[in-house]
């Protein structure tokens, strides 16, 4: 009993801070839905307005197609990054691999660049008349590439970024859950004569579900809400083309000073987060919930 009360004594400090810096913030964006607050209108105060943010929601064709076109973006990056992060973390964990060490160091160096960096940096090289993209791609391939008029090579270019910026996230967790598989069932595998496919379908994929559901929760989860990156890259644009959920949010809650139904839209999209969440979790285990 009385380590018990001495373990939930070291937990305290960081369930307080958790209180106040989540659950507290929650409670807030809560009882400020359900108002009409703008401090930038003729009567900047609270005005009672029940589920109306919520009824305007249903009907805002720019939240609709910015939350459709964020599903979009999220589903390419995080299905392309696993992709991408499993054949990374093969290659980085192969024996013939010369400086291997090496390689590993600079693949996870963009993990360690701030977004907002990482999408000055992306602005810096596609800017039409100044960077190195549109440069080499109208030299070699007579592509007139420009993220600024064209909606597609904005999109496209905030995939690249997104899948430069955190694919070295995914490759490393899959290397510590390759890693960490016992050699066993792959060696019983091999002797029963299953070929390199089923040995991946049948043993590893399994072996490796809860690094997967952990790298693809995060991973999603960040999808959704991208801001950062994408503010410095197009700034939502070309007509809204990268408009996502989260910088349609902002911009209505910080240039438009729209607390109330910002406060509305931040809700429904952790409700679709969630929702997506607990999707995935029943698809990939087959479990609802906690049942086992």
């Amino acid at each position: 009993m009385r380590q018990s009360n001495i373990g939930w004594l070291f937990l305290a400090p960081a369930t307080l801070i958790l209180f106040v810096v989540g659950f507290i913030p929650f409670i807030y964006i809560v009882y400020v839905g359900f108002f009409d607050w703008n401090t930038n209108a003729v009567d900047p105060s609270l005005r009672w307005a029940g589920l109306q943010n919520y009824r305007n929601l249903v009907f805002d064709v720019t939240f609709l197609n910015s939350l459709a076109r964020t599903l979009v973006f999220a589903f390419i990056v995080v299905v392309s990054e696993l992709l991408l992060g499993y054949v990374l973390a093969r290659a980085l964990m192969a024996d013939r691999l010369w400086g291997r060490q090496f390689f590993r160091t600079i693949h996870t160096l963009p993990i360690v660049v701030a977004p907002i960096a990482v999408g000055a940096t992306w602005r810096l090289l596609c800017v039409p008349g100044f960077g190195i993209v549109p440069y080499y791609l109208k030299l070699w391939f007579g592509i007139d590439y420009n993220i600024s008029t064209n909606a597609y090579h904005a999109f496209g270019t905030a995939i690249i970024m997104d899948l430069w910026h955190w694919t070295p996230f995914v490759t490393l967790s899959l290397m510590a859950g390759l890693t960490a598989l016992p050699k066993e069932p792959l060696e019983q595998a091999q002797i029963d004569g299953g070929n390199k496919l089923q040995i991946f379908w049948y043993v590893i994929v399994p072996m490796l579900k809860p690094v997967l559901l952990t790298t693809v929760f995060i991973r999603l989860m960040d999808a959704l809400r991208s801001v950062d990156e994408i503010w410095m890259l197009t700034k939502g644009g070309p007509a809204e083309a990268t408009r996502f959920i989260g910088l349609h949010i902002w911009i209505n809650v910080f240039p438009k000073t729209d607390y109330g139904y910002g406060a509305a839209m931040s809700l429904l999209t952790l409700y679709v987060t969630i929702v997506l969440s607990w999707l995935l979790f029943v698809a990939m285990t087959g479990r609802k919930g906690g049942a086992q």
